[in-house]
């Protein structure tokens, strides 16, 4: 159900890639809610997806953009400010990548140019993408923009090796941009740490179905799907969550604050 929410708001939201992608879905409901934006993916990411038809379908415009890339991330931000009117509102940073985890590197056997790159497209971009912000004062004040993450930033999960890393680099640059977007112009800086999602990237991480199913059990309310999380992507665009800025927010089903369930207690009776 729309509320406008995000009425007369802009936006840039990023890694939309298929209708598995949590991006994907927070576009539908930013739309929904009143919301205009562009829509960006690096270039070889979109010939993989289907952006062309999420951005028809919300009348978007693409930018594509290596988020490594400053110069890439420099156009973004001035044409996305050209194409819509105005300063963002905006950011959804859902961007993720291990070149480690698609070869099958162990935590012990990494590739270490290959953690550099994961490191720098899964967490370096978000700081280049508020940097970039900052110099073109591009962000209206009391913005919003959020990281997406996730729960082995502070536990092992050894399937997840350095994406982990990434992880935890990426809500700490939500904390140091947090603090210095709040001070200069009002703008609050969330990660949400999200349940497993099948989504494109997800599904290709080692035992991901098992986990998912062990995840599920393990969460009283179950696991928060990916337009679960849009919802709560929209929340924290809106002007109802003006005053949570620095957060690392868990959107698991009540998974990172239980110890064990009965459900896994019976399977391991079995």
């Amino acid at each position: 159900m729309a509320n406008n929410l995000l009425a007369g708001k802009r936006g840039i939201i990023s890694g939309a890639l298929d209708e598995n992608s949590i991006a994907w879905h927070v576009a539908q409901r930013a739309h929904e809610e009143g919301a205009t934006f562009t829509l960006t993916n690096a270039p070889i990411a979109m010939r993989m997806g289907k952006i062309n038809e999420l951005a028809e379908k919300t009348g978007s415009e693409i930018i594509p953009a290596d988020a490594t890339s400053v110069e890439e991330l420099e156009n973004l931000f001035s044409k996305s400010q050209e194409v819509l009117g105005g300063k963002i509102d905006f950011v959804l940073h859902s961007i993720g990548m291990s070149p480690n985890i698609r070869k099958g590197r162990s935590y012990g056997e990494l590739n270490y140019d290959w953690f550099q790159k994961s490191l720098d497209v899964s967490a370096l971009s978000f700081h280049k993408m508020m940097h970039v912000a900052e110099k073109q004062d591009a962000l209206s004040e009391w913005g919003s923009v959020v990281g997406l993450s996730y729960i082995a930033a502070q536990r092992t999960y050894p399937f997840y090796t350095d994406m982990a890393d990434a992880k935890a680099v990426l809500e700490s640059i939500a904390r140091g941009y947090g603090y210095r977007l709040g001070k200069s112009k009002k703008v609050r800086v969330n990660t949400i740490s999200q349940s497993p999602t099948k989504t494109t990237a997800g599904s290709g991480i080692g035992g991901f179905d098992s986990f998912f199913d062990f995840a599920d059990k393990m969460s009283p309310l179950g696991n928060a799907l990916a337009g679960d999380c849009a919802n709560y992507c929209i929340f924290l665009f809106s002007d109802l969550s003006r005053m949570i800025t620095m957060q690392n927010l868990y959107h698991d089903g009540g998974y990172s604050m239980t110890g064990i369930s009965e459900e896994i207690i019976e399977q391991m009776g079995k």
